[in-house]
Formats: C-alpha cells, sequence, structure tokens
C-alpha cells in the first residue's frame, strides 16, 4: 500500500524547501561587492573576507557561542584546511571522478537558485511590507494584559496560612522568597511578568483577571498544587512595532514571490516522474485536491502577533 501525502503535508514540504532560501548557505555571495581583503594565504592561494563570510554562514550555529576572535581563527582554520584537502584531493585526481561532478552539479543548481532568490527578496520594499503591517494591525483585537506575583504552595492550608500573613501586613515578594515552589519566580519574589489570556493555566488566569491592581488572591488550586496571586499592574497589551516585524515580514513576502515563481515555472516546465511509487503519491495528490480545495477555502494570513486559532 502507498501513502498518500495530505495537501497540507506536501506544501508543508514545499513551504520548508522554499524557506531555506531565505538564509541560504551562499548568501555572502549576494552582498553588493565582496570583501576582498586578504586574512590568509595557503601555498599562494588568497583567504578572504568574503570566504570567513561565507564559511561562516555554513558554520554559525556551530561557531554561535566563541568570542568574535576565536571564531575568527576557527573559521580561518577551516579554510586552510578547505585548500589543503582540495590540492590533495586534486593531486590523487579525485576531481576526474563521476562522483564530482554530479555533487558540483548539484551545488552549482542550488548556488543559482539562492542567487535568484536573493533577486526576489530584493524585490521586496519596505513600503510592501508596511501596507501589509498596517492591515494586519487594524485586524487585531484590543487585549488586556496583566502582571502578578504567585507564591506556589502544596497545600491549601499552606496557601490560606501565607494569605493571612499578607493580608497582616507581610511583604508578599519577601514570603515569596522563602516559601514558593516555583524555581523559575521565587527568587524574583514571585514576578512572572505581563502575559495576556492563553497563556497560563485556566484556572491561574481565571482568578488572576478578576483582581483589581495591588489585591491578593483566595487560594487557587492548580495542577501545580496552591497559588496566592497578587496583581501589580494591568495594561492594554500594545501591537508589535513595524520595525521588529519588518523583516519577518519582508522575508515571508520574499517566500510567497518564490512561492508563486515555483508554481509559475512548474507550470511552465515538462515534469516525468520515473520513478513508479512517486508517480502513484503524485497521481493520489492530484485526485485530492479539488476536494481539499473546497473543503478548505483560502484563509487570510494570520495578523503580526496574533494567537493562533484553534
Amino acid at each position: 500500500m502507498h501513502q498518500v501525502i495530505p495537501k497540507r503535508a506536501l506544501a508543508a514540504v514545499v513551504s520548508l524547501a522554499l524557506s531555506f532560501l531565505a538564509a541560504p548557505i551562499y548568501s555572502a555571495i549576494a552582498q553588493e561587492k565582496a570583501n576582498a581583503t586578504v586574512v590568509a594565504k595557503v601555498n599562494g592561494q588568497p583567504i578572504t573576507e568574503a570566504d570567513m563570510h561565507m564559511a561562516e554562514n555554513e558554520l554559525g550555529a556551530d561557531l554561535h557561542n566563541l568570542p568574535q576572535e576565536v571564531k575568527r581563527r576557527a573559521l580561518a582554520e577551516y579554510l586552510i584546511d578547505n585548500i589543503l584537502f582540495a590540492e590533495a584531493a586534486e593531486a590523487a585526481n579525485l576531481a576526474s571522478a563521476p562522483e564530482f561532478e554530479e555533487q558540483m552539479r548539484y551545488l552549482r543548481r542550488r548556488v543559482l537558485r539562492e542567487r535568484y532568490f536573493e533577486t526576489l527578496r530584493g524585490a521586496v520594499s519596505e513600503d510592501e511590507a508596511k501596507k501589509i503591517y498596517d492591515a494586519r494591525v487594524t485586524e487585531l483585537k484590543p487585549e488586556d494584559e496583566v502582571s502578578a506575583r504567585h507564591i506556589l504552595v502544596d497545600s491549601e492550608d499552606k496557601a490560606k496560612e501565607l494569605r493571612a500573613k499578607i493580608v497582616a501586613g507581610a511583604d508578599f515578594a519577601e514570603l515569596a522568597k522563602e516559601n514558593s515552589a516555583d524555581r523559575g519566580s521565587k527568587d524574583k519574589g514571585g514576578l512572572l511578568g505581563y502575559f495576556a489570556k492563553g497563556q497560563l493555566v485556566p484556572e491561574f488566569e481565571a482568578a488572576v483577571f478578576k483582581l483589581k491592581k495591588g489585591e491578593v488572591s483566595e487560594p487557587v488550586h492548580t495542577n501545580y498544587g496552591w497559588h496566592i496571586i497578587k496583581l501589580e499592574d494591568r495594561r492594554r497589551k500594545e501591537p508589535p512595532s513595524f520595525e521588529s516585524v519588518k523583516n519577518t515580514i519582508m522575508n515571508s513576502l520574499a517566500v510567497r514571490k518564490a512561492q508563486d515563481k515555483a508554481t509559475e515555472l512548474r507550470n511552465k516546465a515538462k515534469l516525468e516522474y520515473v520513478d513508479a511509487d512517486i508517480m502513484k503519491q503524485v497521481e493520489a495528490q492530484k485526485k485530492q485536491q479539488p476536494e481539499a480545495a473546497k473543503a478548505q477555502p483560502n484563509q487570510p494570513a494570520a495578523p503580526p502577533g496574533a494567537a493562533p486559532k484553534k
């Protein structure tokens, strides 16, 4: 039995493939002018800052925690080894192997794909992103968020005892440091910071959003234990600023352009699936698409900062 990939799963695979274009390994190539400053030489061959940038884009995750000077040394050593091993491979005549030509053909296509995506990314303007931002921000519903402290204990009796002390004048933050079982907040006097509805467990939220500023709740039971909650502040949640989401929107627009271009190119291309198993999945997918499109019409994109629909 051949497994059929659902439409949404296939779309996710395509989107994932296209999303890699947003941060390609060879993104340094897209710079207007590569930095030609020589960092080192190996048997007369220069290693430039442009080489360093490309190597950093390739190895960035592995070198993320290194100090900058150590990172630069590591990149230089990596590039030196690249040249030395490449020279050794040339001497061993490995460049003439069919496998080498196959790899080079694949890498050439990949670099060209990434460079083409960069042209699409360059076609996205801030004005275009700002229009989308403005449209989506207007769709956001006003929402309150609160800042609260809490003390978590393992029994209702202990919670009542602590609340009585607070009502009598004891400092909430000090009692939290001394008694709370919540390791994440006890050292901060039980402070949880600001949060909106839908971020914490329902019982806790139901209690905290009923409180007035400075008010302390009765003991509240959740799966974690018993809580005493103090409301510190209440404010209207502001939408994210354009600057904070600009790059995300522009990258999304670029990926959308890439998806549209991919569709256009596929429609023009003569595609032939030679592998029988893949062909069966493609044919099954084509049969599913019309029914899936009727059942799930296109939905507008969610506004920035909005919670996903359940």
